[in-house]
């Protein structure tokens, strides 16, 4: 397991740069070790492969990216529970990768139950709520906005301004705008 970390850290340095066709065998390889040292069904698994699938979603190659969403995600409710920050964040990913593809039926959902996981565990007032606040809104459904009976001061929260390159407070290792889009 030590290797699979190294390797996955220095795919996420890679990731970082840009450098996708040199993240994505290390990413291949942590999973591999992972997946044979710790079991398919641990925690460690389903962050690989969230990994991995963010960057198949960075490419573009959508179809590759949502089945290793699916199963981190399905991965992270069974061991974790289905009100772990780390399904809030599976459940985001994923609903990202639908909202690129132009499915917004498919993105609400996820985007809402995500919310309603980071609302509970970490406040209506943490960095990852708004975010996922803002997602939802992204979607331009009133029906949601109105239900979480919420408006997002457009891009700062509790004080901190976010800017194109900040890190996305979603989790999802991205920069803010290939997340979100322009700041509003």
């Amino acid at each position: 397991p030590d290797v699979a970390k190294s390797l996955n850290n220095l795919a996420l340095l890679y990731y970082a740069q840009g450098a996708y066709v040199k993240a994505e065998p290390l990413y291949a390889r942590a999973l591999a070790i992972w997946e044979k040292a710790l079991g398919p069904e641990h925690p460690d698994v389903a962050m690989s492969l969230n990994n991995l699938a963010l960057l198949y979603h960075a490419q573009g190659a959508y179809a590759k990216a949502e089945p290793l969403y699916a199963r981190a995600l399905a991965i992270w409710e069974k061991a974790l529970g289905s009100e772990h920050p780390d399904v809030a964040k599976g459940l985001n990913n994923l609903a990202m990768l639908y909202h690129a593809q132009g499915a917004s039926a498919k993105a609400e959902p996820l985007y809402a139950r995500a919310l309603a996981i980071r609302e509970k565990m970490r406040g209506p007032e943490h960095l990852n709520t708004h975010a996922a606040r803002k997602a939802i809104n992204s979607l331009g459904s009133q029906t949601v906005a109105q239900v979480q009976g919420s408006s997002i001061a457009a891009d700062t929260h509790n004080g901190v301004t976010l800017t194109r390159n900040s890190p996305c407070p979603c989790g999802s290792g991205k920069r803010y705008r290939q997340c979100h889009g322009a700041l509003t």
